[in-house]
């Protein structure tokens, strides 16, 4: 019998990316046991809540082997760099003995320099942005890759780490299980204002928090036109969320806005879907929001030259603000003008996803990794 690991080592907003793929091939592959690994107990109770909404999946739930202090350090700071390196070279010998793993991230890459070099590594990727970090070199030492549209396609082929026969188009498996995860959505808000999305980046030098994000905030507060759901990239206030809701405290009591720095809400597109505009920089849940095309703003703080650049192509689809000066009016003209950008958006959605609207996936990709897996032995 064949044993395949999906481990989740990184924030919990991966784990969309390859959980329903884990639990598609347990019901598609029964000859297989399928290992689900976490790190905390408290991940490992929420990837078995989430693996509830497929109940006909048999899997093997383990926790990853390590010492107290270092549990306890990624129970309070989340994972780090350092963190996520160290649980596996603690438990090499455990990766060690499985067919494939299948990841999310590309930190697992660490494993053929730890020794593990028997299981096939194979990468579902996570997100869908144009961001160049997303289409590194590296890449090219997974055995196989599972990736969106003919977008990302291109641009990997483009860096030559593509081979063919080891890797498939046209997987998200995001949408396949945030479809049964929101069978029944209720309103956010008892209005009906618009209701704008404020997505900021972590990164610091792609970020706009830094520089307009509390004026955002401010904006919002003081205005009667619009709802606000404030619910940046998880990892912008990954290593301390207490200090970020008390800096945000004067905008927490308001029934217009809805301030979120990583509840399960801010990964699970309850927020892209139960919005009217985007209001963002470079977060690749820009694509997850355009699959219904809506309109978008995007905020260019560090007065970057994006024009032509591919690592922006997100910001053809709506206008770009270099300043906050004329926000309200830039808010208004966005919704008026979105019939200039829908075509574009359509096009840039199906070049993403490789599919015009939300499809289910998962089971795709789970049979191609079956098939890939029996055509190597």
């Amino acid at each position: 019998m064949s044993h395949i690991l999906f481990p989740y080592l990184a924030q919990p907003h991966q784990e969309f990316h390859s959980l329903p793929i884990a639990l598609e091939m347990a019901k598609l592959d029964p000859g297989t046991t399928i290992h689900i690994a976490s790190l905390t107990a408290e991940r490992d109770s929420r990837i078995r809540s989430l693996s509830k909404l497929y109940p006909d999946a048999r899997v093997v739930f383990d926790i990853l082997k390590m010492p107290g202090w270092l549990r306890r350090h990624i129970q309070r700071h989340g994972p780090t760099p350092l963190s996520k390196i160290a649980v596996l070279f603690l438990n090499r010998n455990y990766f060690g003995k499985f067919q494939a793993i299948v990841v999310p991230e590309r930190t697992s890459l660490l494993l053929r320099n730890m020794g593990v070099s028997q299981p096939k590594l194979i990468w579902t990727r996570h997100g869908a942005g144009d961001r160049a970090i997303g289409f590194a070199h590296d890449v090219g030492k997974f055995d196989y890759i599972l990736m969106a549209g003919h977008k990302v396609e291109s641009r990997l082929i483009k860096n030559g780490v593509l081979r063919k026969g080891h890797y498939t188009t046209g997987i998200y498996a995001k949408f396949d299980m945030v479809r049964r995860l929101h069978a029944r959505r209720a309103s956010l808000f008892n209005n009906d204002r618009p209701t704008i999305l404020y997505n900021p980046h972590f990164s610091l030098t792609l970020s706009s928090w830094s520089r307009f994000g509390m004026d955002i905030m401010a904006y919002f507060a003081h205005q009667t036109k619009y709802n606000l759901i404030f619910a940046p990239h998880y990892r912008l206030f990954d290593t301390n969320r207490a200090k970020g809701m008390k800096m945000l405290a004067p905008f927490t009591n308001l029934p217009h806005m809805i301030i979120d720095l990583g509840s399960n809400r801010s990964v699970d597109m309850t927020y892209t879907m139960g919005s009217d505009l985007y209001l963002g920089d470079v977060s690749s849940q820009v694509s997850e929001f355009l699959v219904n095309p809506r309109p978008c703003l995007f905020l260019n703080a560090h007065r970057t030259r994006w024009q032509g650049d591919p690592n922006y192509q997100s910001w053809t689809l709506g206008n770009v603000l270099e300043n906050l000066d004329n926000l309200d009016h830039a808010l208004d003209r966005a919704f008026l003008s979105h019939a200039n950008f829908l075509d574009r958006q359509k096009v840039y959605i199906y070049e993403t996803f490789g599919f015009a609207a939300p499809q289910d996936t998962a089971a795709k990709g789970a049979n191609s990794i079956i098939d890939f897996l029996r055509v190597i032995g």
